[in-house]
């Protein structure tokens, strides 16, 4: 006996039972009720037993039909469903998206663009891991995320790089200091004080080597750290100057420091949206970035793009 049933066949043999007849089914499902007899008949053929049987006056499902008609429902139901899955994520309403950031990224720039992103998509299932920057174009370039939110420092040949914003990078120091209520600073200036540096796999530590080095200083580093909240905390103490671009000033608000841009050079720092060309880009992935692009969160010394 052959099993190969089609979906539309399971249908009709449910409209049936649920019916209790061929007249009420074909009404239902607005066909002719020959078209529905022949196709059940044809269903009784190829299963090899008799699913309704019929009298003059009624229609009745036999056991063998009402078991049929078990596997029938789940089995059309289970296809509705994934069908209706498919079409919510051709729709991006439906899908998982997963990206990485720099930590500063995802405690400041993603929060309002996953709210609203969140509030239009329900249902997609969203994740976020932050990391250092080499760690972000990893994960992008394994596919083992969707879409990368990092500073993009120099050419990236082999990934898609959409820019969103450039912040710039700024002196933090004790309001109490002698630095206090310059417009600006230069990069030579700042390397006069004790420097509190970040650590060197970060993007921030990478931009203000380069600042220093195009303006010829060298600065004293007392202290290293590569957790933002402990480079405030030691700025906070007194123990010297640090160097921070504007999307991270709103994470250091707890230690009450003052901040001047950075000048000869003025440096910024290119943030973007970026992922691997080759790998598939569903709808729902495609508007987390127009998320992101039109969140344009508030942050010091940021210029959204």
């Amino acid at each position: 006996m052959s099993m190969d049933l089609t979906v539309q066949q399971l249908r009709l043999v449910l409209a049936v039972h649920d019916t209790g007849g061929f007249t009420p089914a074909a009404e239902r499902l607005h066909l002719a009720q020959s078209s529905i007899s022949r196709a059940v008949r044809d269903v009784e053929r190829r299963l090899g037993t008799t699913l309704f049987r019929r009298t003059t006056r009624q229609l009745v499902t036999t056991p063998e039909g009402a078991e049929f008609c078990l596997v029938a429902r789940r089995v059309v139901e289970s296809f509705d469903a994934g069908i209706n899955h498919f079409q919510g994520f051709l729709a991006g309403s439906r899908g998982r998206v997963r990206v990485a950031a720099l930590p500063s990224m995802a405690a400041i720039l993603l929060p309002p663009a996953v709210s609203a992103y969140r509030a239009e998509h329900p249902d997609v299932e969203l994740s976020i891991e932050d990391g250092m920057s080499d760690e972000v174009l990893a994960k992008v370039r394994a596919g083992t995320v969707d879409l990368g939110v990092t500073v993009v420092a120099e050419p990236l040949p082999d990934l898609a790089v959409h820019p969103i914003a450039t912040d710039r990078m700024c002196a933090v120091f004790p309001r109490e200091h002698r630095f206090r209520g310059r417009e600006s600073l230069t990069w030579s200036e700042l390397a006069t004080e004790p420097h509190i540096a970040f650590g060197p796999d970060s993007s921030i530590r990478q931009h203000a080597d380069r600042a220093f080095t195009a303006a010829e200083a060298q600065p004293r580093v007392v202290l290293e750290s590569g957790n933002i909240a402990a480079v405030a905390g030691l700025v906070a103490a007194g123990l010297g100057t640090a160097v921070m671009p504007g999307t991270v000033l709103p994470l250091v608000a707890f230690a009450g420091l003052a901040h001047v841009p950075l000048t000869e050079p003025e440096t910024h720092r290119r943030i973007a949206v970026i992922r691997a060309p080759n790998h598939p880009q569903p709808p729902a992935t495609r508007a987390f970035t127009e998320a992101l692009t039109r969140a344009r969160t508030p942050a010091p010394e940021t210029s959204w793009l």
